[in-house]
């Protein structure tokens, strides 16, 4: 067998040349396995999103005159196994992520950390007095917490919080050593308030403004 293109005229029969998803969603590696290297320009930023927009588009066109194929039902299967292929992997990967975002606020939520913050929140009078009672913690905290092996660590938090008054944010920054956690910072803003509450400053009492 010779290595002459059987996909002869090199123009896609109209029938395949439709949008090619194994080119969209796996771009570059779709490139490479069917010969189109322009589909590497999805390696970089920002032009990889346009390219895979592209690449749906024109990715059935290009797949056709870049390599041999023993007949139109022979690039049918492959493309549609690209396709597969290529939503599976979406799949995985975008599950993954929302998985792991979803589940990112109960992880920041479980230390000891954040509960000082939230108790350190609920408890102070000026908080109260400007949210009101029964102040609680909203579902998205954003932020980080870090531990090395020898018991030290830092913990930033950005978490929504409401009362029966209002609503607003508590920010703080929070150091652990000896196992010890210890808020250094802690500042609260108040929806429709301009002057933030301080709470803690430099791991001492602040006071509104300060």
């Amino acid at each position: 067998m010779t290595n002459e293109a059987l996909n002869d005229p090199a123009e896609i029969p109209p029938e395949l040349d439709r949008w090619n998803w194994g080119a969209f969603f796996l771009n570059w590696i779709w490139g490479i396995g069917n010969s189109t290297w322009i589909a590497l320009l999805a390696l970089i930023p920002l032009v990889n999103l346009v390219m895979m927009i592209v690449l749906g588009f024109r990715g059935s066109r290009w797949a056709w005159r870049n390599r041999t194929w023993r007949s139109p039902d022979q690039f049918r299967r492959t493309q549609r196994a690209w396709g597969i292929a290529g939503l599976v992997v979406w799949i995985v990967v975008v599950g993954g992520f929302g998985t792991m975002f979803y589940t990112m606020p109960g992880i920041l939520k479980n230390t000891d950390a954040y509960a000082q913050t939230m108790k350190a929140v609920q408890s102070d009078p000026q908080v109260v007095s400007a949210l009101g009672a029964n102040i609680q913690d909203g579902f998205w905290v954003f932020g980080q917490v870090t531990v090395d092996g020898n018991g030290g660590g830092s913990a930033s938090y950005s978490i929504p919080i409401h009362g029966d008054k209002g609503a607003g944010k508590a920010i703080a920054q929070a150091t652990r050593e000896g196992n010890r956690w210890t808020i250094r910072q802690l500042v609260v803003t108040v929806d429709g308030r301009q002057t933030p509450i301080v709470l803690i400053r430099n791991g001492r009492p602040g006071g509104i403004g300060a």
